[in-house]
């Protein structure tokens, strides 16, 4: 008789009752009862359910097999998928034959609720917990729903550079990279001489893959970028990570209103593929992290996003009557606390906010005709606030340089930028939507270093 490598998600369910199988996994509990039987339960990431194996006392080397398949002990499992008389499962293992893979004494993972700030200080362990399996698979259906709306939209997807000689944002926020010996570097003048390194320049970290994803759209028309970006931000909070992936299209020939209904089909379409894809996973989190998820998802992929402007909003703000701790004020950029009022008190839905005054923008964002405020748009949803930011590019030249001199940025480093609107510019415009920051909206969960495997934060590098 064959028998048919199964994954544990498979072998739970009704038509795979009657097949020989083998699983192969890690065993989460043990119970061994009076009968001589012992009841394995088993996992192997496919599914947030353990698949019950049922060990008779009759297997050869019963007794040391089962002291070895302790909790934590990787197993390889072979026996025939039944029908569980138990009411909680559909079906079980009846093994007929057991090998320990690996053994797993004093395993750290008991079967009780370990705390998040416990579990981060053992990340090479939490992805076995039932939380951490449901977060790798959503996340990894938000990635795959993400390149699936591009690919299926016309999209291509684009590589950009992590390595870059510019700072996109402007903002300074930069990991330095060098090949230079940071004990002896060499000098001229006084100062660290960047011509003998590597890239003959001081190079960095990117924090953004837009300006690169510019050059690809002005030939390609639309493009998007998925991949990670850094910020050296020394900010120890539960919203902020030092690593972390963002995922960014560009689109020639588009304007600030055809970029915010994209934004708004985007994310609905995610909402509407993790819901249909990671049901099990979406009921878990509802139940234990946060009892909104499901139905502000649902709620998300049911409403018309409010359009707003910035100035719109601020006279909401101030009309609310509402004691913010961070007060409002036009030229202001809106906090947390801003975005929650209107999109879970005001509007009770999304909201795109647009048109911010220039002073608190990046200097790639088009200025519109007041000459105070730039075509740029935040999506805000319940909870979290911004999910996305974009805006619509600065295609003319002479404003674009005047904009760099402002902000006090040599034009000489962005002269291929410069250049994209020398040579055939077009309107143009995009966004970036933070691939933790959309997952930790998705599941509930509280703090961003929980919906990453391995957290890139201040003072820890570890695993």
């Amino acid at each position: 008789m064959s028998v048919e490598l199964m994954a544990v998600g498979e072998a739970l369910r009704a038509e795979s009752i009657g097949t020989s199988v083998r699983i192969q996994g890690w065993v989460r509990t043990k119970r061994t009862s009076k009968a001589g039987v012992t009841f394995l339960e088993v996992n192997d990431g496919s599914s947030l359910q353990n698949l019950q194996a049922v060990v008779p006392e009759t297997l050869a080397n019963y007794e040391d097999l089962v002291l070895r398949a302790s909790t934590g002990a990787s197993v390889n499992l072979e026996g025939e998928v039944v029908a569980s008389p138990a009411t909680e499962q559909v079906t079980e293992l009846r093994v007929l034959c057991l090998d320990v893979v690996g053994d797993a004494p004093d395993y750290p993972l008991a079967k009780k609720r370990h705390s998040f700030e416990y579990l981060r200080t053992i990340a090479h362990l939490r992805p076995r917990t039932n939380t951490f399996g449901a977060m790798a698979r959503v996340r990894n259906e938000v990635s795959r729903a993400i390149h699936a709306y591009f690919q299926d939209n016309g999209y291509l997807y684009v590589q950009t550079p992590i390595i870059t000689g510019s700072d996109a944002e402007g903002a300074g926020q930069m990991f330095q990279v060098t090949s230079l010996d940071l004990e002896r570097p060499p000098l001229h003048e006084g100062r660290i001489d960047f011509s003998e390194d590597l890239f003959g320049r001081a190079t960095h970290l990117t924090v953004s893959g837009q300006l690169e994803a510019e050059i690809m759209a002005t030939a390609l028309t639309r493009v998007y970028t998925f991949g990670p970006t850094f910020r050296a931000e020394n900010s120890n909070t539960a919203r902020h990570l030092a690593e972390f992936w963002m995922v960014e299209p560009e689109i020639s020939f588009c304007d600030l209103t055809m970029l915010a209904d994209v934004a708004e089909d985007f994310l609905k379409s995610i909402c509407d593929s993790v819901l249909r894809n990671c049901p099990e996973d979406m009921q878990f989190f509802n139940d234990r992290i946060e009892r909104t998820v499901l139905s502000t998802l649902q709620h998300i992929i049911e409403s018309d996003f409010v359009r707003l402007s910035y100035t719109e909003a601020i006279e909401l703000l101030r009309a609310s009557g509402r004691m913010f701790e961070f007060p409002v004020a036009w030229g202001a950029d809106l906090q947390a606390e801003h975005e929650r009022f209107l999109t879970e008190e005001h509007f009770k839905r999304p909201v795109i906010l647009t048109d911010y005054p220039a002073s608190i923008k990046a200097f790639y964002m088009r200025l519109n005709d007041d000459g105070k405020t730039v075509a740029a748009l935040d999506v805000l949803v319940p909870r979290i606030g911004e999910i996305i930011g974009g805006s619509q590019r600065e295609e003319r030249l002479d404003v674009l340089e005047r904009r760099l001199g402002n902000q006090g940025l040599d034009p000489e480093s962005y002269w291929w930028y410069l250049d994209l609107r020398r040579y055939g510019t077009v309107p143009h415009a995009g966004f970036g939507l933070g691939l933790e920051r959309v997952v930790q909206f998705i599941t509930g969960m509280q703090n961003i270093r929980d919906v990453i495997p391995f957290p890139r934060t201040p003072r820890n590098v570890e695993f």
